[in-house]
């Protein structure tokens, strides 16, 4: 299957904008795998800093993880600050606690302004960016977190970290020896 929609100015885009290569993964801030993959992403987004330009795209399994949702609306709210990043990283750091009052006190640690990150997690817009992201994940063949995608096309293989980099490796191998 193939990602759908493409990359585009709406999500979020950590590393070199114009890298050969574009890593996508629709993931669940509450998702224990995904809590797996998130220091092996880092890792792999460190060995390949000129190469690589990461995307997150929220995929919330709210029938299983209840703060999912939650989670998700807290990184977009930190988005509208432009710390969607540091959110991003603590939610994952810290999966255990994504209660409300939790995320407040995120928001707080990363030097949000609290008040407007309250607000902004009611913002139907913001809603509406989850439930795309969402929707989005679904039509690219989805079904559970994290699913990576490298270049557009889903990654079906192993995302451990020696695997996964060196997959990454070839694909940089291969575009470059076009």
């Amino acid at each position: 299957m193939s990602l759908r929609p493409p990359i585009s100015g709406r999500d979020h885009k950590q590393g070199n904008p114009s890298a050969l290569i574009e890593l996508v993964e629709y993931g669940d801030f509450q998702c224990g795998f995904c809590g797996r993959a998130y220091p092996i992403v880092k890792n792999i987004q460190g060995k390949f800093p000129d190469d690589l330009v990461f995307v997150f795209r929220h995929f919330p399994l709210s029938t299983i993880h209840s703060h999912a949702r939650l989670a998700a609306l807290a990184a977009e709210a930190a988005s509208m600050q432009g710390k969607f990043w540091l959110m991003h990283d603590m939610l994952f750091e810290n999966q255990g606690e994504l209660h409300l009052s939790a995320l407040t006190a995120y928001a707080g640690f990363i030097e949000l302004d609290v008040l407007c990150f309250e607000k902004d997690m009611e913002d139907e817009k913001l809603i509406e960016k989850v439930e795309s992201d969402f929707e989005s994940g679904i039509k690219s063949g989805v079904s559970g977190t994290p699913t990576f995608f490298i270049n557009g096309e889903k990654y079906e293989g192993s995302w451990d970290e020696t695997t996964f980099s060196f997959m990454i490796k070839q694909k940089i191998d291969q575009l470059v020896n076009k």
